[in-house]
């Protein structure tokens, strides 16, 4: 039945090895339950056994290590799960974001081969006084210094050699073993394995190119263009590649030497305000964000100035996804909860979703803050304790969301390691004003109305194709009809109360028409009651009772 799964029998060495290691960590029942061990072990191989310290480590401590063990796709998978705040509980992203993908560096005489490649001629006759020594090394690519033939000071970023194939591997059984979790885990369906396997799929698949980084940062010197105290590298594409990212040496001071900021005299608040309202740039005007922005991505120059490197994770918004989330910052900003409810319905789809405990839920959240001065609110805690609602009622946020909370609540954190009063709603509202007003401007209303009209008119005119195709699947038996029970449920227990008022209803207005008729029309020899047939008296009776 694996065999037939997994479907590529050159990957099955790595399964072993992947087997093997989750059951060192203490996994061995999840490695069982999707029926991997009972293969590995008819094929003969030892899968060892579990390590005598793991039954002191908690589950998460237990699957960080073994994905630090498995090597770069699966430590990418646990950095990805980390920023997944609406599928796992703070205990858990806390673990993950523990994952770092240093790795031993290649030697440079292995990673000659690929810089001849990627350059056509050697490096030695592209570059002066190449360092072979890397001053960074990182799970997919490493970094070398040099020099263009003018002078100008460059790093070289390296792709590994062979990392594409081992990560394709890698990601074949992660999808694979993605799938038999969905199937054969029920109680593991809410993570979506499948989605989140998909998702560092094309995560890793972005970050293997180093020609699509060297587009980002251009991206980024264009949204930044002008601005006197945020830049970006600059980047030199005759000698970049899909292996190779040559881009300009920026000296200046990590963001993880505060020692080395206080000393050079710089103003830790300003950095903190300045590196806010970058990323909240980014965000809000132009829909295309860092990530990452942890302190290792981050430089800081004299003058207060601020330069962010590694743009292999970014974020994209569209602008209806941006339009959400400033819907949802705003609602967080003014403490209104109807905004904030109206956008986690758009991300629900079509799952079904309890409106009002839904809406219960989110006005108790406020209702811890009520009365609490904005600039108090730490905006990481409250999406934290929003993705708490999102997950209870399994809600999925888009992936291109969790980057967005991830990025929030890292941005945060830096800027409240540099100024301890850092207050993002500060920096947050004003924004927010510019993004709404620039919403209402007559031009921009105009061609909202001309997008929606241009909509309804492109819908009405696939009528008779939708309707052409729907026939055909008809016709071909692959018609699908999804039933939600749970509506159905509800909307029946409705109709029955309506029908059980409905026949009250009938019933009384007929005995009260029927006693009327009575009591006017005179029926010889009918018993009365102070002047008023029985059958009358009985009629009015019986309504007064079922009123």
């Amino acid at each position: 039945m694996l065999r037939a799964t997994l479907g590529v029998m050159r990957d099955f060495p790595r399964l072993q090895e992947i087997s093997g290691v989750l059951i060192r960590h203490g996994l061995g029942d999840f490695v069982r339950r999707l029926g991997m061990a009972g293969v590995v072990g008819r094929a003969g191989q030892m899968l060892g056994r579990p390590r005598e310290d793991v039954a002191q480590l908690e589950p998460a401590q237990r699957i960080r290590l073994a994905l630090q063990e498995l090597g770069p796709t699966f430590v990418k998978l646990g950095q990805l799960m980390a920023t997944r705040v609406d599928v796992f509980p703070p205990e858990w992203t806390a673990e993950f974001e523990k994952l770092h993908s240093d790795v031993a560096p290649v030697p440079f005489d292995e990673l000659l081969p690929e810089l001849e490649r990627a350059l056509g001629r050697s490096p030695f006759d592209v570059f002066r006084d190449l360092q072979t020594e890397p001053v960074a090394s990182a799970s997919i690519a490493q970094v070398h210094l040099a020099k263009l033939q003018d002078g100008t000071p460059v790093v070289l970023k390296v792709r590994r050699p062979g990392i594409r194939q081992t990560i394709e591997a890698d990601l074949r059984l992660l999808l694979h073993v993605a799938s038999l979790v969905e199937s054969e885990i029920p109680e593991a369906r809410g993570y979506q394995p499948v989605q989140i396997a998909s998702q560092i799929s094309r995560s890793l698949e972005r970050e293997l190119d180093l020609g699509l980084e060297a587009r980002n940062i251009e991206r980024f010197r264009k949204d930044f263009e002008g601005d006197p105290y945020v830049m970006m590298p600059r980047v030199f594409p005759d000698y970049t590649s899909e292996s190779l990212n040559v881009q300009e040496h920026i000296v200046g001071i990590p963001g993880t030497d505060t020692a080395a900021i206080a000393a050079a005299g710089l103003d830790r608040k300003l950095l903190a305000s300045r590196g806010a309202e970058a990323i909240l740039k980014m965000i809000l005007i132009d829909g295309f964000f860092h990530a990452d922005p942890h302190p290792g991505n981050v430089f800081y120059l004299p003058g207060n100035r601020i330069c962010m490197i590694d743009f292999g994770m970014v974020g994209r918004l569209s602008p209806m996804r941006r339009n959400q989330v400033i819907d949802l910052l705003n609602g967080i900003a003014q403490m209104d909860q109807e905004p904030m409810i109206d956008v986690l319905l758009d991300w629900a789809g079509d799952a079904y979703v309890d409106e009002n405990v839904l809406a219960g839920d989110v006005s108790e959240l406020m209702a811890e803050y009520q009365g609490v001065p904005l600039k108090d609110i730490r905006i990481g805690v409250l999406l934290r304790q929003f993705s708490e609602i999102v997950r209870d009622h399994s809600i999925v946020m888009p992936s291109d969301l969790t980057l967005l909370f991830k990025a929030l609540i890292t941005m945060e954190g830096l800027a409240r390691s540099y100024d301890p009063e850092f207050h993002i709603v500060d920096h947050l509202e004003p924004l927010l004003r510019r993004v709404l007003v620039e919403r209402y401007r007559p031009g921009a209303m105009l061609a909202r109305g001309r997008s929606a009209v241009n909509e309804v008119v492109n819908a009405v005119g696939s009528v008779p194709r939708d309707v052409v195709r729907l026939i055909r699947e008809a016709r071909r038996g692959k018609l699908r009809v999804d039933v939600d029970v749970k509506r159905i449920d509800r909307f029946t227990r409705h109709l029955d109360a309506t029908v059980d008022r409905l026949t009250v209803g009938i019933l009384t207005a007929s005995l009260v028409i029927g006693s009327a008729i009575v009591m006017n029309v005179p029926i010889p020899n009918s018993p009365q009651i102070f002047g008023i047939p029985v059958l009358t008296v009985i009629g009015f009776a019986g309504y007064l009772v079922a009123f």
